[in-house]
């Protein structure tokens, strides 16, 4: 978890990592650790039982999707805290020290643990759209004609809570936290159209 700070430090000519203001936080900082860890780990067995707790109110043929419901979240999720670990954080960290070049950083354990998993977990979680709108379609709740026709004004939100969630003010890493949003915008419409084409069908007959 240390390796992105320290990477953006010698990038900028600095020295040193992380350091504590109260002797608490090293010890809480492997149980927030272990806490993500073990989230990521887990998360086959949590989204079985999200399964379990929406299968009841499915059809019989759409309880077949437990499977791929199962591997496509739990994918995600992962790819979700990989792209922010290895894409979005370090860029974020980049900016931010650079920015502040002209003072001696001297960055907590606490407060630099905060930024890690808002970015780590809040990702994984994002990446999560299309098993959303897969459920919401499959519920007739949206269509994909709905969400193509509606392009361009989600796109504004979805650039709108990016600027709201980047953790720097800097146009870079909004577009970073925006790109995999939009991108998965378009998978979920071929999601929404796959959980129900006859429906699709129907509108655009209409």
């Amino acid at each position: 978890m240390q390796q992105p700070i320290i990477q953006a430090l010698r990038h900028h000519g600095l020295s040193g990592g992380l350091v504590y203001l109260n002797p608490t936080e090293p010890f809480n900082l492997y149980l927030e650790v272990g806490f993500v860890a073990g989230l990521f780990v887990a998360s086959p067995f949590v989204f079985y039982q999200l399964w379990l707790f929406i299968a009841p109110g499915l059809y019989r043929k759409e309880k077949r999707y437990v499977l791929p419901f199962l591997v496509s979240t739990v994918a995600l999720f992962l790819a979700g805290g990989l792209f922010g670990y290895k894409m979005v954080y370090p860029a974020s960290l980049d900016f931010l020290i650079a920015y502040g070049q002209r003072f001696q950083p001297m960055i907590t354990i606490g407060e630099y643990t905060r930024l890690f998993l808002t970015i780590i977990v809040g990702l994984g979680v994002i990446f999560e759209m299309p098993i959303l709108v897969f459920f919401l379609a499959l519920m007739r709740v949206i269509t994909a004609r709905w969400m193509w026709r509606n392009l361009r004004y989600s796109i504004l939100a979805i650039f709108v809570l990016a600027a709201i969630v980047t953790p720097t003010t800097d146009i870079l890493n909004m577009c970073l936290f925006a790109a995999p949003m939009v991108g998965l915008y378009g998978i979920s419409i071929g999601v929404a159209w796959l959980a129900n084409p006859g429906h699709a069908r129907r509108a655009n007959a209409l």
